[in-house]
């Protein structure tokens, strides 16, 4: 909700009398409803006929519905974990929770490219490693011991970016793509 329009209705005045306490025009108040910037001597006037401060009226009107999509943001990195229990549900369950609730963005569309990408890569890595074992007669121990490493990399990758999420909402590691 447009913090101009939050803060009208919260007075209970109507465009109208708002633009003649502001003494500006209701069409102007119309456009920034609407969603246009609120800026100059208009954020003057319509801070002071609402009593509030400049900074509230251009405080960002999602800033609740940020903090709550973090949580949502961290929960779908969380939900990646459920690799160490399912094939591929490092990619599912973060789909579905994203899609589930419409957190579709630049963020989670990078933590399931990095699962997506980690899928592929961790059967192309185990192969290199049985055929690099057995053309330099490497210790059978080695496969298991690469899969092990590389879901513990890939566990460290979602704990790191789920704490990046929480301290700077941003993700630590991260693709320069991404494939979804």
């Amino acid at each position: 909700m447009n913090n101009l329009l939050k803060y009208r209705e919260k007075l209970n005045l109507t465009q109208q009398q708002l633009a003649d306490k502001a003494k500006i025009s209701v069409r102007t108040i119309q456009r920034i409803e609407a969603g246009q910037e609120l800026k100059g001597y208009t954020l003057d006037a319509l801070s002071k006929a609402l009593e509030v401060s400049r900074e509230q009226l251009l405080k960002d009107k999602d800033l609740e519905e940020k903090e709550t999509n973090t949580q949502i943001i961290k929960l779908i990195n969380l939900s990646s974990l459920l690799l160490l229990i399912v094939p591929f549900g490092s990619i599912i369950l973060p789909l579905i929770i994203m899609y589930w609730r419409k957190e579709v963005n630049a963020i989670t569309k990078q933590i399931v490219s990095i699962q997506i990408l980690w899928t592929i890569l961790f059967p192309l890595v185990v192969l290199l490693v049985i055929f690099l074992g057995n053309l330099f007669k490497i210790n059978k121990q080695s496969v298991p011991l690469t899969m092990l490493l590389l879901l513990l990399a890939n566990v460290y990758i979602i704990l790191r970016n789920t704490a990046e999420i929480h301290k700077n909402k941003k993700l630590h590691i991260k693709l320069n793509f991404s494939i979804i």
